[in-house]
């Protein structure tokens, strides 16, 4: 027992204690490399993040957690080599056990898959802003990417809550944070309001918004009046679009929707009383449509 100790065993608990101290040296080093991503973006908005960053970001959550992986199995098999039991005996058990493993883990196969095409294709990544459509969930979450591994994503909602979603039960993604975006804004006007001039004052309200100094940076160009959207009874819609930056939609939508109330008013212009809500309501953020979302199928 004794030469059992000094010899196979202390192998045996430095080899476990080594295993243990690189898989912390690992998990250390991606939080490093991590830490460094996030500050060399730092001066961008959480929303803004570059496709690289993000990118790099995901790479490095993975590959710790593969060598993770591949740290620990390795060092199982040489404990189990240690203690002198002969691994091809192992063999014929552990045929039948990945057999009833495959029938069983189905779905943890299919959430691998999915986030190794998801992490490769760069479909969306960390910092991104999303729309996910989810097996057996009426409603799309609406959220920003915290982290993303083979297995899972993990969303923060515009609520503030957490959602941990296994890749394999996302149907579709729409990355609303991807090049550029678009806000887009239906005006209701009375039917009796004069559209030549309606519209003028929509289009100046475009090139103040492009000149203000908070709303500039935000934009890619002045924003641009579409014409009559819609008519109705005793309405009809003028559409202004704003290209922005990603993840800005929002902001520049309600910004807009304010200096259109204003410009309208002190025109005498009054909006109708019965408001389409998607087209006014600044409580939201699926208010603003978002043309150039690109939707990602996962699946």
């Amino acid at each position: 027992m004794g030469t059992w100790a000094r010899g196979n065993g202390l192998q045996i608990v430095l080899l476990v204690l080594g295993s243990i101290l690189l898989g912390r040296m690992v998990r250390w080093t991606s939080t490093r490399i991590t830490e460094r991503i996030d500050a060399r973006s730092d001066g961008d908005d959480a929303l803004v993040k570059s496709e690289a960053a993000k990118h790099r970001h995901v790479l490095a959550q993975v590959i710790s957690w593969t060598v993770l992986v591949v740290v620990y199995a390795i060092a199982g098999v040489l404990v189990i080599e240690l203690l002198g039991v002969p691994l091809a005996g192992f063999v014929a058990p552990a045929t039948v056990i990945g057999v009833a493993l495959g029938f069983g883990a189905q779905r943890v196969v299919q959430d691998l898959l999915t986030g190794f095409f998801v992490i490769a294709e760069r479909q969306y990544g960390f910092g991104d802003l999303i729309r996910m459509s989810v097996i057996g969930v009426p409603v799309p979450v609406l959220g920003t990417v915290e982290d993303v591994t083979l297995r899972v994503t993990t969303v923060r909602s515009t609520n503030g809550e957490v959602v941990i979603t296994p890749n394999g039960q996302i149907v579709q993604v729409t990355n609303l944070s991807r090049d550029w975006a678009r806000a887009v804004i239906d005006v209701p006007v009375p039917a009796t309001a004069d559209v030549t001039k309606v519209s003028e004052l929509l289009r100046q309200v475009g090139l103040a918004a492009f000149a203000d100094r908070e709303l500039q940076p935000l934009l890619l160009d002045a924003p641009t009046v579409m014409g009559v959207e819609s008519l109705e009874v005793d309405q009809f819609k003028i559409r202004l679009v704003a290209r922005t930056l990603p993840g800005k939609q929002f902001e520049v939508g309600r910004a807009l929707r304010m200096r259109i109330t204003g410009t309208l008013s002190q025109a005498g212009i009054n909006l109708p009383a019965a408001l389409d809500t998607s087209a006014l309501d600044t409580s939201a953020p699926d208010a603003v449509a978002l043309d150039a979302a690109t939707p990602v199928t996962t699946s």
